[in-house]
């Protein structure tokens, strides 16, 4: 017998010669499959038990396999094991063609997780009952809005940081700011709010009185002057938080106009009280003097807007609080008096409260307030009571050892574990004002005494709101804040989801009780009874009260409330008005948003790989809807352009695209700015156009408006929803118009509150007035459709007033069509716009600039260099900083805080917010100024330039002439009268 060794690992024989039969007996072996092993053959294996029988004498006999005969397709034919073989059937198997996908791109492509904003991963423990808060919304006079406002880096985020600690179970970090209202990326990287953040609590008064606050923090960078003014549209009351050092600035300036022009109640907390204590060492005496001058700062301002008495802060009158919200304390007059009262025992805290501020004088003797100081070193009552204790505990927090510090604070009846003394000062600080001052009740004090609840305000709201006639039962219903009435409800603001797949509505409900599942009509800003064109049925998905990091659902809400809706949002591009869908009377629509800046700055933009330019357009859509100031516009030339409030909002807005909203890249042009065209002299010629069908002619001038005209109606001081009557009395008051002309206007453009107006001056001795009225609508859309883009370079009219002086129609309607007449009243505005001495303008920017003493030259130079210049430099009292006031084209602004701190070793911050419309110097028409290449042009170049670039870069031609908007019988006259020059 062969053994085991004697063969290869394919079986093959590679042992000894053999004989004959051991030759038979191998390849027997072989045949079958055996592996002979040491200990003998192996069994037979590979055959079924039933082909085998036993015979009589036990012996196995081998029976044969049946054979099939039957013909075997070659296609039906496997030599291969199939895919669900080899990995089986729970595996999903592609099979691809060659190239059908780039190699960039991986065949099973991984799951991606989009997550765009700073989430909680479940519901964080708070210190109230959400089904408490959820309870309370159907409780509209216990409830209140309220937006976090102020200039950036005064606190406001750190305020609302205070009171989300005071209602949350979270751990408070000394190294790391929490910012808890901070949700997007960008804030995050950057430690600036660019986004407004609603966040909903439940607080509690001194007497212990709980309230529902919706709380909505804004943004202080003046770039994001929009979010404030959407969140202040939303809102019954402001609380503002100005620096107590910096006092009041820019920012804080605008929002203050704002919300008296939007009729909400102001409060004040006087932030950073600490800084006056720790960086600038000011006495407690003069520490008061300079907490009262900031308090009047913002009074002054107040009063030069509204000179209302009621609008007045003061401490006294218990609308401002004091806080410090780094260090997470606030408290009111009253506040701190019932601190005195819970330690000395019991007496009239409203009476103390009211000793506490302005010159009244404590005397320690007799224990008695005076007016009248009765020794020099006599205190005001506010720095004996309040700023010396503030000032001693500081002191001993930061300098006594631990075992006087201990002592000092058992008197105070503040009990710390023995570790904590061992803390660094901040946190150890932190610890014992928190004990000191307990939770910010006073605050909740001045919210819900000086801001009105929902219902309270609801009249105020809906009259400076909503557009549709007061006296309807709808707005009847909405004063009443009725929540068996039908619903309405104002969306200010669109937030994008966690994904930035979609956006959820942010709303303001005012009748009517909003329902899960409820069919909603969406009626959008272009909406009225007359064009229901812009109006879709939506039905709401869920609905949420934001706490901005997570969301509360709740299944149904009344009036008075700020949700947050999903469904809506597909028409919504800014704001929108929601009402039932089965309301079937008149309907009208929330006002829109009024912003207190403007969009000036543009880019172009294009995908770098043009197929991805769908992709692009869905961004930008999506980008348009996020922001509420931002607009995107396409050129002639078929370039995409994006324009906004700053450098800060594009930089904003260009990440959103990229990374939130397409994930593309991009590229951008330099930055270029709006312009606006307008005119310095009327028409030297009456300018008229005849139709095509030369059946009607259309006679007009242009003259420039009188100043502040431009600015009354785009602040809406006169719109055209006014009775011609009402309007006319403001023109003959305001700008000294006769009867006649002012009761006249037909159209203020390019929108409703567009700053130039159309104005027929015929009389109806000469024309039929009647007819005229037939086309009167046709030559409004021509004037809106010039007004919109002007003849120099396609940018917006400002400051122009068309005047219709004569207008000669065909008898027959259908000769006077508007295919007819709206082409030819746009030319005949174009021609009368070019023969009044047309000009550019284009935007400035205010800028201040808060820097120290040595900086100032190098503030002036910086400005000198790019066309601005500085209009007031002025000390910061109770500080070492200077304010500088500056004006500069928003044109040459582009890289001037980059420039501003290179200069000064980062010593000076400024910030710039457009101001107003300037005339660029020199003529855009006149031709005999040569423009070199690649040099700045200057002085009375300028305007030609810019206007020739623009028009450039939109693909129109360099010529700009009034001939190619006249008649050629109009060219013909001019040139036989001499007046060729006209023609340009």
């Amino acid at each position: 017998m062969s053994s085991f060794d004697d063969y290869d690992e394919f079986g093959n024989y590679i042992g000894a010669d053999l004989d004959s039969d051991d030759e038979d007996e191998v390849m027997q072996e072989q045949q079958f499959g055996q592996q002979p092993t040491a200990a003998g053959p192996a069994p037979l294996e590979g055959y079924d038990e039933d082909l085998m029988e036993q015979d009589d004498s036990g012996a196995l006999m081998q029976v044969d396999e049946p054979t099939h005969n039957a013909v075997v397709l070659h296609e039906d034919k496997q030599y291969y094991p199939s895919a669900s073989d080899v990995y089986g059937p729970d595996v999903e198997t592609l099979v691809q063609e060659e190239d059908a996908q780039p190699l960039t791109e991986p065949i099973i492509a991984p799951i991606k997780v989009r997550k765009w904003t700073v989430e909680e991963k479940d519901m964080p423990e708070t210190r109230f009952d959400k089904a408490f808060l959820l309870n309370m919304t159907s409780f509209p006079e216990m409830i209140r809005n309220v937006a976090v406002v102020g200039h950036l880096h005064h606190g406001k985020t750190a305020l609302m940081d205070m009171l989300v600690f005071e209602t949350h179970k979270m751990t408070w970090d000394a190294d790391k700011p929490t910012r808890y209202t901070d949700t997007h990326v960008l804030s995050r990287e950057r430690q600036i709010s660019i986004k407004s953040s609603p966040m909903s609590l439940v607080l509690s008064t001194t007497t212990g009185k709980s309230h529902l606050v919706h709380f909505i923090d804004t943004p202080g960078h003046v770039n994001f002057l929009d979010e404030v003014a959407c969140g202040i549209r939303m809102v019954d009351g402001v609380l503002l938080v100005v620096d107590v050092v910096e006092g009041l600035m820019v920012g804080a300036e605008n929002v203050i106009r704002h919300a008296l022009q939007e009729g909400v109640k102001i409060t004040l907390v006087v932030n950073k009280i600490d800084r006056l204590i720790l960086e600038l060492r000011l006495p407690p005496a003069d520490a008061f003097y300079k907490i009262k001058h900031t308090i009047e700062e913002i009074n002054t301002f107040i009063c030069a807007i509204d000179p209302d008495p009621e609008l007045r802060l003061s401490p006294e009158n218990g609308n401002v609080a004091f806080a410090s919200t780094d260090m997470a304390w606030c408290f009111t007059l009253r506040s701190f008096a019932q601190m005195y009262a819970d330690t000395f025992g019991k007496f009239d805290v409203p009476a103390f409260a009211d000793r506490l501020w302005g010159d009244i004088y404590y005397n320690k003797a007799e224990r008695k307030f005076s007016k009248k100081q009765s020794d020099p070193d006599q205190q005001r009552s506010f720095v004996h009571f309040i700023l010396e204790p503030l000032y001693k505990l500081y002191n001993s927090v930061l300098t006594e050892e631990a075992s006087e510090l201990k002592v000092t604070l058992e008197h105070l009846g503040i009990h710390l574990k023995p570790v904590m003394y061992k803390m660094d000062a901040r946190p150890l600080l932190k610890v014992v004002m928190d004990q000191f001052f307990g939770p910010a009740t006073g605050l909740v004090d001045v919210i819900v005494e000086h801001i009105p609840s929902p219902v309270a305000n609801a009249a105020n709201k809906v009259e400076g709101t909503y557009t549709g006639p007061q006296t309807s039962q709808l707005a009847e219903r909405m004063k009443e804040s009725d929540a068996s009435g039908p619903v309405m409800a104002q969306v200010g603001k669109l937030y994008h989801t966690t994904d930035a797949q979609s956006f959820r509505a942010f709303a303001r409900v005012f009748s009517g009780t909003l329902k899960k599942g409820m069919q909603l009509k969406v009626l959008g800003e272009g909406y009225s009874p007359e064009d229901e064109e812009d109006m879709l049925k939506a039905t709401v998905e869920d609905i949420w009260i934001s706490e901005s990091r997570y969301f509360i659902p709740i299944s149904e809400v009344g009036p008075g409330n700020l949700v947050l809706l999903s469904g809506v949002d597909a028409s919504i591009t800014k704001s929108a008005t929601l009402a039932s869908a089965d309301y079937e009377e008149d309907l009208h629509i929330f006002r829109p948003i009024k912003h207190m800046t403007q969009s000036v700055l543009k880019i172009a933009i294009e995908p770098i790989a043009p197929s991805e330019l769908p992709k692009m357009l869905s961004g930008l859509r999506s980008v348009n809807k996020s922001y509420p100031l931002l607009s995107t516009k396409v050129e002639e030339s078929g370039e995409h352009v994006i324009i906004g409030t700053g450098e800060l909002y594009l930089d904003s807005v260009m990440h959103d695209l990229r990374r939130l909203f397409a994930e593309i890249e991009i590229k951008v042009s330099d930055p270029v700015t709006k312009f606006c065209e307008t005119v310095l002299e009327t028409s030297a010629l009456k300018c008229y156009a005849d139709t095509p069908n030369k059946k009607n002619r259309i006679t007009m001038i242009a003259e420039p408006l009188e100043r502040g005209v431009a600015e009354d109606i785009e602040r809406g001081r006169v719109n055209m929803r006014m009775s011609a009557k009402e309007r006319g009395k403001f023109f003959e008051e305001k700008c000294q118009w006769d009867l006649l002309a002012s009761r006249s206007i037909w159209a203020f453009g390019p929108d409703d509150n567009g700053p130039n107006i159309l104005l027929d001056d015929t009389l109806p001795s000469q024309i039929d007035k009647k007819m005229l009225g037939t086309v009167k609508e046709h030559i409004k859309q021509g004037f809106q459709w010039g007004a919109r883009e002007g003849p120099l370079c396609d940018e917006p009219m400002r400051n122009v007033k068309f005047r219709i002086l004569d207008a000669s129609l065909a008898q027959e309607p259908i000769f006077r069509g508007g295919g007819q007449i709206v082409p030819t009243a746009r030319r005949v505005c174009y021609s009368s716009f070019l023969m009044a001495a047309p000009r550019l303008m284009e935007p400035i920017y205010f800028v201040e600039v808060q820097a120290p003493a040595d900086c100032i030259s190098a503030v002036y130079t910086v400005l000198a260099r790019r066309r601005g210049h500085v209009t007031q430099d002025v000390p910061k009292a109770g500080s070492p900083l200077y304010t500088v006031r500056a004006l500069i084209p928003v044109i040459d602004a582009n890289g001037f805080e980059t420039d501003l701190r290179t200069a000064t070793q980062g010593q000076a911050f400024c910030l710039q917010i457009f101001d107003h419309w300037s005339i660029v110097p020199g003529d855009p028409t006149d031709t005999s100024i040569k423009l070199r290449p690649l040099e700045p042009a200057s002085g009375q170049a300028l305007a030609r330039d810019l206007v020739l670039k623009t028009r450039r870069r939109k693909g129109l031609g360099d010529q700009i002439a009034v001939s190619k908007y006249l008649d050629d019988e109009f060219v013909l006259a001019l040139s036989a009268s001499g007046h060729a020059d006209l023609l340009g």
